[in-house]
């Protein structure tokens, strides 16, 4: 091999032949292997070493490689860490026949070559490039920057944890990596990614052998990187660290806070960690302040629902829901309205658990159940306060609701949350809690049942053809009546096709789909009879009320979301 690089030396004229003769001559006696040796030669370049290989063994040397020609299988079959640790990467070119083109920085690294061959179950052929190119590659198409994880796990132990804490400030710049200790540039890594991929969670979850890293991108989670078992308890610690807890504690769960900046953005994390068999499990929830918050014109509500609701906040009593499951965007909700009715003659209230988002001109209470705090207590205070309009951020027991309701019967305005399923069950859920029909039928002036459903990519949609079974699930076919005008009259279908913006998922961004349901007179005579949520529900439909289903079919005609999306997040409408 000596001789076949110097000879091609000497025919390429890719290195000084007469100077690699002299410096293979005198490492002859290195046990390393040769192009180890060659690419630490002080006189060559790496890049220069490399070609000279390429031409040596007959193979290609690649000077860029595009990561979209890392086919799917390599990033299945092939760990992130062993590629990064071997400097290599899978690529399909159109020579492969059958076959998979490895390229390498280490030209004879032939152990490697067998691996990812025996990984992959197919024959392979080699290809070489400098450690830069396949590095850059690698971080693109596992989707992580470089998380120094081989670094962690060797020179962290339980010795660095004094330094873990010495390192915490009050909040921690994720872009500051320079000269930062292995575990917190990993974590200050995992929280980077998920504010890039616009993630509201961060789920760190340990398996028998490995920790998943998961992020929920527009309520959906999704698996983006794998780590080596033996680095959990150092990443948990340095989130507990983070977030105030206690380290030494790891057999109960325990939550926390605390807010870290990218550049100038200012973000919140509200922290969880339990105890599981595997070992401790964390959730991070990230509340960018930078975004802010969104108008009432912004929710996505429909044009007459939009009206009729923003109506409503000029009432000056009463009480309004909104109810759907958790993550359904109540909050975002109650916020917009605070946000409209904030005004200078009116003292606004709020109780929150937490405080997600600080509002100029409002008065916010955080409550602390530990101390007595508790939404009902609370709410016996702040009436003391002579207050106009409150929020109370959710009723869960019957005290509370019948505070709330008593509040609005006082002459205020009070907003809150509930979790059921739609707008009627809401009436079934106050009435199940204790409360007097005579009550909540006089206050109830609304309610508002939502979920959230993921946008279709503008940048990759394109036009799509439902079957009649979606069609007919969504409420736009029956056997009878054939296709609705709305789509006789050239409505359109549109999926997204996956891009880049859009992560492949074919969705970016996220709306609302509504239901609002007025209380009107023949409804509050069905409250006050105990009636069930079904006749109710009947009733309000023929006074024009649009379930979540129909407001979902709405969206899909005007090309805002798909069909998939509505039917994922809606119930049939069955009365």
């Amino acid at each position: 091999m000596k001789d076949l690089l110097i000879q091609t030396a000497k025919r390429t004229g890719l290195l000084d032949a007469e100077q690699l003769a002299k410096f293979l001559e005198s490492n002859k006696e290195e046990s390393t292997r040769l192009d180890e040796t060659l690419l630490r030669c002080p006189y060559f370049t790496e890049e220069a070493v490399l070609k000279l290989f390429a031409a040596a063994l007959g193979q290609e040397f690649l000077d860029d490689i595009s990561p979209k020609s890392v086919p799917a299988e390599f990033i299945e079959a092939v760990p992130a860490t062993y590629a990064q640790h071997h400097y290599l990467i899978g690529i399909r070119t159109e020579a492969d026949d059958g076959q998979l083109t490895v390229v390498l920085s280490r030209p004879l690294d032939t152990n490697a070559l067998d691996n990812v061959s025996k990984m992959m179950g197919l024959p392979v052929r080699a290809a070489i490039a400098t450690r830069t190119v396949i590095t850059a590659v690698i971080d693109v198409a596992y989707e992580q920057r470089t998380t120094v994880i081989e670094e962690v796990a060797e020179e962290l132990d339980s010795q660095n944890l004094d330094q873990l804490i010495d390192e915490v400030t009050t909040s921690d710049d994720l872009l500051d990596v320079v000269n930062r200790p292995p575990v917190i540039r990993l974590v200050n890594d995992i929280l980077f990614r998920a504010l890039q991929l616009r993630a509201s969670d961060i789920h760190v979850h340990p398996y028998e052998t490995k920790i998943q890293i998961r992020y929920r991108i527009d309520g959906i989670l999704y698996d983006t990187l794998s780590l080596n078992r033996n680095v959990l308890s150092l990443i948990i610690s340095r989130i507990k660290v983070m977030a105030g807890m206690d380290i030494a504690e790891r057999r109960l769960p325990q939550d926390g806070r605390c807010s870290v900046r990218l550049g100038q953005r200012e973000v919140d994390l509200r922290i969880s960690t339990v105890p599981t068999s595997y070992g401790e499990r964390s959730v991070l929830r990230l509340l960018d302040k930078s975004t802010g918050l969104f108008g009432l014109d912004e929710l996505g509500l429909w044009g007459d629902d939009l009206k009729k609701f923003d109506a409503l906040l000029s009432r000056t009593h009463g009480v309004i829901f909104v109810t759907g499951p958790t993550g359904s965007g109540k909050s975002t909700t109650l916020y917009a309205c605070l946000n409209r009715i904030n005004s200078a003659e009116k003292n606004v209230m709020t109780i929150e658990d937490p405080i997600e988002y600080q509002l100029e001109g409002i008065s916010q209470m955080q409550v602390a159940g530990k101390k007595g705090m508790t939404f009902a207590t609370s709410l016996r205070h702040v009436l003391r306060q002579d207050p106009d309009v409150i929020m109370v951020g959710e009723v869960r027991d019957i005290e509370t609701a019948r505070m709330a309701i008593q509040s609005s019967l006082t002459g205020h305005l009070v907003f809150s949350t509930l979790h059921t399923n739609d707008s009627a069950g809401a009436v079934i859920r106050l009435l199940d809690l204790g409360l007097e029909p005579y009550l909540v039928s006089s206050s109830l002036i609304a309610i508002m049942a939502q979920r959230l459903v993921r946008k279709v990519c503008p940048d990759c949609r394109q036009v799509y053809k439902p079957t009649d079974r979606e069609l007919r699930d969504l409420g736009l076919l029956s056997a009878e009546a054939g296709l609705s005008g709305s789509i006789e009259s050239g409505g359109e279908f549109f999926v997204g096709a996956g891009c880049d913006k859009c992560f492949q998922t074919g969705y970016r961004g996220r709306t609302g789909v509504y239901e609002l349901m007025l209380i009107n007179e023949e409804i509050q005579d069905k409250m006050y009879r105990r009636e069930s949520a079904g006749a109710i529900k009947k009733l309000a439909l023929d006074a024009g009320l649009q379930t979540l289903r129909m407001d979902g079919a709405r969206k899909v005609l005007a090309g805002i979301t798909t069909i998939s999306e509505v039917l994922r997040v809606t119930q049939a409408d069955v009365m």
